[in-house]
């Protein structure tokens, strides 16, 4: 499915409050709202839908969005921008690992004893940064894969062909599904631990099912992961 951006600088007046929100117009017959962990809002509506009923959709979920920017709140601020330099820690499968810069033959990282020793020919911090991404990336595309061999495991007695896997960075998502089957997934939750990275993998797959968040989508979802809630908590404390 293929939201098209229609504004990033709305709001919706509530009591006192004032709820901004971006707009996004897509191929489907219900509206959902969303809150993400960065305090933003989105909205996606169906194709042509009159801004004032989108409007009088918002107001009348207005309390549950301001619950939860309230609850994303308690974790700002959020972890600084890192800087890749000697002890900063960097998060790999839910857990933190300090930097070691070192001057060597060649460009290369591995983890040991609870360390990322980054080895650079012209140490700095660009080039460790760089090095450390593409390493993120690489493990990414082992992780997420076996995850989905793991997750995919539960929808065996669907009629669905199993999905391939598309790893591409996406600002406030950690998953996608097309509609050709292909489960895109952000390679920043190789920073999370595995059972968050199978509650996202497992989300997209039950869209295979159910394209949009009805009830009966929920009711698979809990079906499959009884305790998904926790772990989307999880997920959205351990990457803060």
């Amino acid at each position: 499915m293929t939201a098209v951006l229609h504004s990033d600088k709305l709001t919706v007046i509530y009591g006192s409050k004032t709820i901004g929100y971006s707009l996004f117009y897509a191929e489907r017959k219900t509206m959902e709202i969303a809150v993400h962990p960065d305090s933003t809002v989105t909205v996606k509506a169906p194709m042509g839908s009159d801004i004032v009923l989108i409007e009088k959709k918002i107001n009348k979920r207005a309390r549950w969005i301001l619950r939860q920017l309230n609850y994303f709140k308690q974790f700002t601020p959020k972890t600084p921008s890192r800087c890749f330099i000697n002890g900063e820690t960097h998060l790999y499968l839910g857990k933190q690992y300090r930097l070691k810069i070192y001057q060597g033959d060649e460009n290369s990282v591995k983890l040991s004893k609870g360390f990322f020793q980054i080895t650079c020919r012209k140490p700095g911090p660009e080039v460790a940064e760089r090095l450390l991404k593409k390493w993120y990336l690489e493990r990414a595309n082992i992780q997420l894969n076996n995850s989905l061999s793991r997750c995919w495991s539960k929808f065996s007695s669907f009629v669905f062909a199993k999905p391939v896997i598309s790893i591409r960075q996406m600002q406030k998502r950690w998953g996608s599904l097309s509609s050709k089957g292909i489960v895109t997934l952000n390679p920043d939750l190789i920073k999370a631990p595995k059972e968050c990275i199978d509650y996202v993998v497992t989300h997209e797959l039950c869209h295979l099912k159910y394209h949009d968040h009805s009830s009966e989508f929920y009711k698979l979802l809990n079906r499959v992961i009884p305790e998904w809630e926790r772990v989307k908590r999880k997920l959205e404390l351990s990457m803060v």
